[in-house]
C-alpha cells in the first residue's frame, strides 16, 4: 500500500487561504487500499443493495469509476458478478452478483459487515489531520468580541479566552454553576468556524472504523458552497473544486460529553453483530472541540479520566487497540474544554493542571452585568424591561435569602414569568405579582439555603 496521494501531490487550496483539499485519487495505489478490500466492498454493496449501475456504485462507494472498474472487470472474469443491463459505457451498465459472487459476499460480510464509502487508510488520515489542524485556527480581539456578542462578559475575561482558543490545546473552565461555562464552551466551538474534511471511515489492518457520526458532524451541502463563515477567513466550501469523496466536508465538529462519560467510551466500540468499530468521541472531535461538561460528576473517578488523557494532552497522540490486541496511534487534534462547578483542587493534581495550559474562572455576574442579561431576556420575550424590578428581585430574594446571583437566573426568571402568564392567560410583564410568583417558584425560599440552581461545591458567596 502507498500514501502517495498525500506524499507526492500538492493539495489544492480554497480561494488562496491555503486550506488544502484532499486530491481525487487517480489510481488504486493512490487510495492506499488493497485491491481486495475494494473488491469486497463492491461485493458487499451489491449483496446489501441489489443490482446497481456503475454510476450508482461510484456514488455510494465514493471512489472514481476508473478505480472501481478495475475491480469490476476482475470480478467479472472470476464470475463473481455479471452485467444485467448494458449501456453506452460501463458506467451505465447494471451489475449484479452471480450465485458464486453471493456466497463470496456472505463470506466477506462475516469478516466485516461494513457497507458504505471506501475508507481512508490510517497513515493518510494522520497526515490529513495535520494539514488542517485545529492549531491552525486564529482568533483576534474582534472575532472574540463578535463571537461573544450574544453573551454578557467583560473584556478582561474575553481577553483570557482568546489565547486559549488560539493554542488549540486545552482549557479548564471552573466556577459556580449557572454562570455560563457550558454556553462559553459552545460559543468557542462556533467561533472556530470554517470546515474540515473528515473520512467517512478509516481502515486499520483490514478493519473498518466508522468515523462519521451524524450526531456530531454537520455536512456542508453543495447548495451552501458560496457562503462564508462570518468569524473565519476561510470559505465553508467552494463548489466546483473536486476532492476525494471518501472525505465528508463538515463544519468543525463539536463533540459534547457529560456525566455519562466512562473510560470504556474513550476506546474503540466494537459491534459484535456488524463486526465494525466505532471511533471514540475524542477522535470524532478531530479538528474541532471536545467538551467534557460537568467534569467530576462522572461515575468514573476524575483521576482515572485524567490519567487516561495524560499522554494525549501532552503528546497530541492517543493509542487505540483492535480486539486482536493490535495497538496503533491516532491524532489527538482537538481543543479540549473541561467544565466543572466543583473545586478544581479536589479534582486534579499538580501534574495534570500543568498539562492543561489555560485555567479560567467564570465568575458570577456583577450587578451591571446582571441587569444587562435581564434586559436582553426581556427583549427576547417581548417584555418591557424595568430596572426597578431588578432592584426588587435583589432586595426580596438575593438579600433576604442571602444568596448570590448567577448568570442563568435572569433567563430562567423571565421564562418562568412567561409560563405563569400563559397559565393565567395574561400578557407577560414584569409586574410585581408575576415576578414574585416566578421567583418563589424558582428559588428555594429558605434563608441561607441559596438557590436550587447554582450551588457551588466550594460554598455560597457572601
Amino acid at each position: 500500500m502507498t500514501d502517495s496521494v498525500l506524499q507526492d501531490s500538492v493539495p489544492a487550496s480554497l480561494s488562496g487561504t491555503g486550506q488544502p483539499i484532499p486530491p481525487v485519487p487517480i489510481t488504486t495505489a493512490d487510495t492506499g487500499l488493497a485491491p481486495g478490500l475494494i473488491s469486497d466492498l463492491i461485493l458487499k454493496t451489491l449483496y446489501s443493495l441489489g443490482a446497481r449501475s456503475g454510476d450508482h456504485l461510484r456514488t455510494f462507494i465514493r471512489l472514481p469509476f476508473g478505480i472501481l472498474d478495475e475491480q469490476l472487470v476482475d470480478l467479472q472474469q472470476r464470475r463473481l458478478i455479471e452485467v444485467r443491463e448494458g449501456g453506452q459505457s460501463r458506467v451505465t451498465y447494471t451489475f449484479d452478483l452471480t450465485g458464486e459472487g453471493r456466497a463470496r459476499a456472505r463470506e466477506a460480510m462475516d469478516v466485516n459487515g461494513y457497507v458504505g464509502p471506501a475508507p481512508v487508510p490510517l497513515v493518510q488520515y494522520g497526515r490529513w489531520v495535520e494539514s488542517q489542524t485545529v492549531r491552525g485556527v486564529r482568533v483576534t480581539e474582534e472575532t472574540i468580541r463578535q463571537g461573544f456578542s450574544h453573551l454578557v462578559f467583560d473584556d478582561a475575561f474575553l481577553d483570557q479566552l482568546g489565547p486559549s482558543i488560539n493554542s488549540g490545546l486545552s482549557l479548564f473552565l471552573y466556577g459556580h454553576a449557572g454562570n455560563g461555562k457550558t454556553t462559553i464552551a459552545e460559543a468557542i466551538a462556533r467561533m472556530l468556524g470554517g470546515h474540515v474534511y473528515l473520512p467517512w471511515a478509516l481502515e486499520v489492518e483490514g478493519q473498518i472504523i466508522v468515523l462519521y457520526d451524524p450526531v456530531y458532524h454537520d455536512v456542508v451541502e453543495a447548495g451552501e458552497t458560496s457562503e462564508h463563515d462570518p468569524l473565519s477567513d476561510s470559505p465553508i466550501f467552494h463548489e466546483g473544486q473536486a476532492h476525494d469523496d471518501r472525505y465528508a466536508v463538515i463544519r468543525r465538529p463539536v463533540v459534547f460529553v457529560g456525566g455519562e462519560l466512562t473510560l470504556e467510551m474513550l476506546e474503540l466500540q466494537y459491534d459484535e453483530h456488524t463486526r465494525i468499530y466505532q471511533a471514540p468521541p475524542h477522535v470524532k472531535a478531530s479538528g474541532g472541540v471536545f467538551i467534557i461538561d460537568d467534569f467530576g460528576r462522572q461515575l468514573v473517578r476524575p483521576r482515572d479520566l485524567l490519567n487516561r488523557w495524560m499522554v494525549p494532552l501532552e503528546k497530541r497522540i492517543d493509542y487505540l487497540a483492535l480486539r486482536n490486541g493490535y495497538k496503533f496511534p491516532v491524532p489527538f487534534d482537538c481543543l479540549v474544554i473541561f467544565s466543572t462547578n466543583l473545586n478544581p483542587l479536589e479534582l486534579v493534581d499538580e501534574a495534570f493542571l500543568r498539562r492543561i495550559r489555560y485555567k479560567i474562572m467564570v465568575e458570577s455576574p456583577t450587578r451591571a452585568q446582571y441587569e444587562e442579561i435581564f434586559r436582553r431576556c426581556c427583549d427576547a420575550n417581548g417584555i418591557l424591561y424595568e430596572s426597578t424590578r431588578v432592584e426588587h428581585v435583589y432586595k426580596q430574594f438575593y438579600e433576604r435569602l442571602r444568596m448570590a446571583p448567577r448568570g442563568c437566573h435572569p433567563r430562567d426568571i423571565v421564562d418562568t414569568v412567561c409560563n405563569v402568564a400563559k397559565y393565567e392567560n395574561v400578557q407577560p410583564s414584569l409586574s410585581i405579582e408575576l415576578l414574585d410568583r416566578a421567583c418563589r417558584s424558582y428559588f428555594l425560599d429558605v434563608p441561607g439555603a441559596g438557590s436550587i440552581i447554582g450551588q457551588y461545591a466550594l460554598g455560597d458567596e457572601d
